[in-house]
């Protein structure tokens, strides 16, 4: 006897109110939720589907790399949300903030976050290379990276906020080296990121 699929979504899903999901409503969802839920212009997205190992050690390597670089009374985080707006809270792979470190922190604001990177992986490569670029400058982050596997290695595309036109603007494409001095002085081997 075959077994029925349930179609019905759990009552959590449903949109709160006639207009949509808001950036606080994430604080709200229960414990049993998916870990990594974006909110993009009202939408709720999903990353649920598998991460390769690539995927993660760029994340977890830059991290670790840029945490012993930052200056005093920063943070960086991995995959923690950003509150853009009141309709927008997505999920950047790693941020670097001018902010110190809070326990208890479940998002940052726009104006405390100095840097994000989004680690591109095919699940979510329109919205790391083409959408949330735009939504970052929109509220105004200065430096956006975007990290591609090019067969097998990584590639860090670094990007600058160009004020009058509220735009990312490219800074260059790092495959060996990166040393930038900002948004703080940074040096990373990016060939180690992976492997």
């Amino acid at each position: 006897m075959e077994r029925a699929l349930s179609t019905a979504l759990p009552a959590w899903m449903y949109p709160p109110r006639e207009s949509g999901w808001e950036a606080d409503d994430l604080d709200l969802l229960p414990p049993d939720a998916p870990r990594h839920i974006e909110l993009l212009d009202g939408a709720l997205v999903f990353n649920m589907s598998p991460q390769r190992s690539w995927h993660d050690r760029v994340i977890r390597r830059l991290t670790a790399a840029l945490e012993g670089t930052i200056p005093s009374g920063w943070t960086v985080e991995a995959q923690m949300t950003i509150k853009l707006n009141r309709r927008s809270r997505p999920e950047p792979d790693v941020i670097a903030a001018s902010v110190p470190y809070t326990p208890d922190r479940t998002r940052f604001l726009p104006e405390e976050v100095a840097l994000v990177v989004e680690v591109v992986s095919a699940e979510s490569e329109d919205r790391d290379r083409r959408y949330k670029p735009v939504l970052y400058a929109d509220a105004g982050i200065r430096h956006f990276w975007r990290i591609e596997d090019e067969s097998g290695s990584p590639a860090v595309h670094t990007y600058e906020l160009d004020d009058t036109t509220r735009a990312y603007v490219a800074t260059g494409v790092h495959r060996e080296r990166l040393d930038l001095p900002v948004p703080f002085k940074i040096s990373v081997d990016v060939a180690d990121l992976a492997r």
